[in-house]
């Protein structure tokens, strides 16, 4: 059965040029010039998915497209939507998508970027029909409508071979994502291989990344599988990779581009089968507005974008993740729960599992809130990130775990949750006096 896929733009060039080339790929086309046209379409019958321009009638402000969305979604609340818009729109775009949709692409874009993502979100019927029960989401914790509408991305894109750039704060749950994205895959039974970026070295990158030969520098005794042939037919989990010099950019966007690459001191070129998941808590179209991030690259990883809400978005999942971290050790009692659903959290669900840790392991199996305002004394205080960037916020919490620590790296690294090559990266990028 055909997939039916409904563009709506006002420029009959563009409706023309779509219909043509997604008639080529095989599906349906139905064409839209304004919303009425839309909703008209909408209500007769239910598209795989929806290409919607952001503008009408000479207007750039994007308010008719993000009313149209709005409307699609109260119709139509499962079928996908994807942004139509100028590079200079991004952040119209930003808000398209917290009001329900499922990604965006810029204009002028890339015919075989646009047709992998079309034909990522036009499979989700068919992968949703298969039903709840097929879907592994054992790793991830809690109901709200905030991680449903996650869970619901990641399932439509789950069985393809789309990149998936997973962005969020601190301690959202990235990596969880990314393996719940591997484990729903047609790869699931091949490796998947997490890299955190943010910890190699940049002289050992290639080494680390494409492995090395015998012989190839002082140190290597043997041969070295590197971390993209360990995946080969699997899924590599590539996080932090806001973290990555220009250099290595370079190096990552050439294997994202062939699936080929050279071991250090070979010269025959490794082939390999690889779908690239990342993740990062920078803001990459910033840095590719800024030229620290190569604009080609950044599209290589983004196909598909999941962006985790954080915790103090999402206080419905607290008691849920609590018992979950608890385990039946301890019981919170209901007061207790309150004041957590009021605390900022700053270090998201991997703060919450700390404070739940450190209360049981001072109190014992009954928390009341006393004793959890005890133990969140206890524990580093930060507020919550308001109009501070993402970077401003990492900044300040690793000054206060090496203050807290007296400038000591190990355990700063261990109160931050990170590895020490993690932390020392972040001193050096962040320009901090030891």
């Amino acid at each position: 059965m055909k997939k039916t896929i409904l563009v709506v733009d006002d420029d009959p060039a563009i409706r023309t040029s779509l219909r043509l080339l997604l008639e080529r790929e095989g599906y349906d086309v139905a064409l839209a010039a304004n919303p009425p046209e839309a909703m008209s379409v909408v209500r007769a019958t239910e598209p795989s998915l929806v290409l919607l321009d952001m503008n009408f009638s000479h207007s750039t402000s994007g308010d008719e497209g993000l009313t149209l969305l709005r409307q699609i979604k109260i119709f139509r609340p499962d079928v996908p939507v994807v942004l139509m818009t100028a590079w200079g729109s991004i952040p119209l775009a930003v808000e398209g998508m917290k009001a329900g949709a499922a990604d965006f692409i810029a204009k002028p874009w890339n015919n075989a970027t646009l047709l992998e993502l079309v034909g990522a979100f036009a499979a989700a019927p068919a992968a949703q029909s298969a039903g709840e029960t097929d879907f592994d989401r054992s790793l991830i914790v809690g109901e709200s409508p905030q991680i449903r509408r996650v869970l619901d991305i990641v399932r439509r894109v789950a069985a393809t071979n789309a990149s998936v750039l997973i962005m969020g704060e601190n301690g959202t749950g990235k990596e969880l994502i990314a393996e719940t994205i591997h484990r729903n895959s047609p790869r699931s039974s091949q490796p998947f291989v997490k890299v955190n970026l943010g910890s190699i070295a940049r002289d050992l990158f290639e080494s680390e990344m494409f492995g090395h030969r015998k012989g190839a520098f002082t140190g290597a005794v043997a041969d070295r599988k590197g971390r993209f042939e360990m995946a080969d037919r699997g899924t590599i989990f590539l996080d932090e990779i806001g973290d990555v010099d220009a250099a290595c950019q370079v190096k990552l966007l050439r294997v994202l581009q062939e699936q080929t690459f050279e071991p250090l001191g070979s010269s025959r070129s490794v082939k390999v089968d690889v779908r690239v998941v990342s993740a990062t808590n920078a803001p990459l179209p910033r840095m590719v507005v800024d030229g620290t991030f190569r604009e080609d690259l950044f599209y290589r990883l983004n196909l598909i974008t999941v962006t985790l809400p954080p915790l103090r978005e999402r206080t419905a999942d607290i008691e849920p993740l609590v018992a979950h971290f608890s385990a039946g050790r301890a019981e919170f009692l209901p007061e207790a729960m309150e004041l957590l659903r009021s605390q900022p959290f700053p270090g998201n669900i991997r703060e919450l599992k700390n404070l739940v840790e450190r209360a049981i392991l001072m109190f014992g199996d009954r928390i009341g809130e006393p004793e959890l305002r005890k133990a969140i004394a206890g524990g580093p205080t930060m507020q919550a990130p308001n109009s501070a960037t993402i970077g401003d916020h990492e900044l300040a919490m690793i000054k206060e775990a090496l203050a807290a620590c007296q400038g000591n790296i190990t355990q700063a690294a261990a109160r931050l949750g990170i590895s020490r090559q993690a932390l020392y990266r972040r001193i050096e990028k962040y320009g901090i006096d030891l």
